[in-house]
């Protein structure tokens, strides 16, 4: 059983591929002094090049946990998100209330995805 590891931290990896899924740490945005739909946007960018890097895509999605400082913003940031995840594809998901790391910090996004070659 081999488990790979990608950006490698102190503290965590970015990507943890085993048994051909493809684990994601939560992505933040960039830029914390911009709206929820930019902050969303930004993320979902670093989510494609994770994925990318472990040999996925949006297309292989199969789980994502969405962090939001609060739900207020949620319909917000549900567009950004409808317009990015392929119509037909999209993973099982959750979405929760949660207080920050940073107070700018409006949205996290943790996915669970697949290997393309599966």
């Amino acid at each position: 059983m081999s488990i790979l590891r990608k950006e490698i931290g102190h503290r965590m990896s970015k990507i943890v591929i085993h048994n051909e899924t493809v684990y994601l740490s939560g992505q933040i945005p960039k830029d914390g002094t911009r709206e929820i739909e930019e902050q969303t946007l930004s993320v979902l960018k670093k989510i494609e090049s994770l994925l990318e890097q472990a040999g996925s895509d949006k297309q292989h999605l199969l789980s994502a946990t969405i962090y939001i400082s609060d739900m207020r913003l949620f319909s917000r940031m549900n567009e950004v998100w409808d317009n990015w995840v392929p119509e037909g594809h999209t993973p099982v998901r959750a979405c929760v209330e949660a207080k920050m790391s940073k107070p700018s910090i409006l949205v996290e996004i943790s996915i669970i995805g697949a290997v393309k070659n599966i």
